[in-house]
């Protein structure tokens, strides 16, 4: 099980990625648009830098939904690849068995 502070961390890190979404997307569409002058890019980059570092969605850290686990997760069931094997030897995972050949 990963560390508690680590799991609340990345959580918090989540809540501002989607209070700061839109607000950033503006932004970014400002400082791609090839028709704003070069001042105005400027002031859109200096804008998207004053906003907080972890809202940047790159920041966000995928973590196993069951233990915490931040290494070797699964992005279709959302969970690290021990809790995949587990789940999958009981028959949990729909779909999912131990290969044999």
């Amino acid at each position: 099980m990963a560390k508690l502070s680590q799991v609340l961390r990345d959580q918090r890190r989540e809540q501002l990625i989607k209070k700061y979404a839109s607000r950033r997307a503006e932004l970014r569409k400002k400082v791609k648009d090839p028709n704003l002058g070069p001042k105005e890019k400027d002031e859109a980059i200096a804008a998207l830098a004053k906003l907080p570092r972890n809202s940047c969605p790159t920041r966000r850290n995928r973590r196993c939904k069951i233990s915490g686990r931040s290494r070797g997760v699964h992005q279709k069931f959302e969970i690290s690849r021990i809790a995949i094997r587990e789940l999958g030897l009981r028959g949990q995972l729909p779909g999912v068995r131990k290969s044999s050949w």
